[in-house]
């Protein structure tokens, strides 16, 4: 209690936190998130898995960015074992892909229909501001990208961007997996997609936690290669699920609200874009490494 007492009286107020552009985006982050789940739960109809993710989403990012916010106002952020720029950049990216994932679901699956009700209309209010809490934590993310040139932090660079981007498509693809054949090509695709992610999740952990410092090989080189044999990997994954998963034909007519047809669909087009992603993410790698001068 004494030295968590020390602490706080030797705690300086920032302004800067909540004066900078950066600060004021994040205020306005945490102001929208609060009024769209406080009008969701006004509604009491969030039940279901979607509905479970989409409530945890916009409460994960306001907890989340307020204790960012309070860290940096208080200037008690340099006391993390951690490297401060590269989480608050990773969980920007973070937030930004899963505010936007429910901005996308909340609406497909709670609002149908004329919205003619007041539990509808607060749904529909609810949508616009998580639209404008995805806008806000874009521009977080524009805001403090790392300018062509600066290396001080790995993940607020395109590169370290791409990986957090590519892990989220990755935990996406496997929220649909929950029914495939246990065929080769198919499991195949699943050790693609479970390889590539727990890869890059380390990559960001290391990163976050600064221990890539005691990597025995350059971490530029090492992520190049890494990028060419997910590519590669990806490659393989983009041709075989679709061939393995489509070869009944069209979409069932019997296929309801769950159909495992638009699962697998929603598979194929995740893959391409991961596979976009690390195609991006190699172009970006091989520059800094192989073209950027001393």
């Amino acid at each position: 209690v004494g030295e968590l007492a020390g602490t706080m009286a030797m705690a300086t107020v920032n302004l800067r936190a909540v004066t900078s552009w950066v600060g004021i985006t994040r205020l306005f982050a945490i102001m929208l998130s609060c009024i769209t789940f406080s009008l969701v739960a006004s509604t009491r109809d969030f039940m279901g898995p979607y509905g479970t993710w989409c409530m945890f989403t916009w409460c994960f990012c306001f907890a989340v960015t307020l204790l960012v916010l309070v860290l940096e106002l208080l200037e008690l952020y340099p006391k993390l074992p951690l490297s401060w720029d590269d989480f608050t950049s990773a969980f920007s990216v973070l937030a930004a892909l899963m505010v936007f994932t429910t901005s996308v679901v909340f609406p497909s699956t709670f609002i149908s229909g004329p919205c003619s009700s007041s539990k509808c209309a607060r749904q529909a209010v609810a949508t616009t501001i998580s639209c404008l809490c995805f806008l806000a934590y874009a521009l977080e993310v524009g805001l403090t990208r790392a300018k062509p040139g600066d290396i001080s932090s790995f993940l607020s660079s395109v590169p370290g961007l791409l990986k957090v981007f590519e892990a989220y498509v990755a935990c996406l693809i496997f929220s649909l997996l929950d029914t495939y054949s246990l065929e080769a090509g198919l499991q195949w695709c699943v050790a693609v997609y479970s390889i590539c992610f727990i890869v890059t999740l380390l990559i960001i952990i290391f990163t976050i936690g600064r221990c890539l410092t005691y990597m025995p090989y350059p971490l530029e080189k090492m992520l190049v290669g890494y990028n060419a044999l997910a590519l590669a990997m990806y490659i393989t994954a983009t041709v075989l699920w679709p061939l393995y998963s489509f070869r009944g034909g069209s979409r069932p007519d019997s296929c309801g609200r769950n159909c495992w047809w638009d699962k697998h669909l929603g598979v194929t087009f995740l893959t391409i874009l991961n596979l976009i992603a690390y195609l991006v993410d190699l172009v970006y790698s091989t520059k800094m490494v192989f073209i950027r001068g001393p």
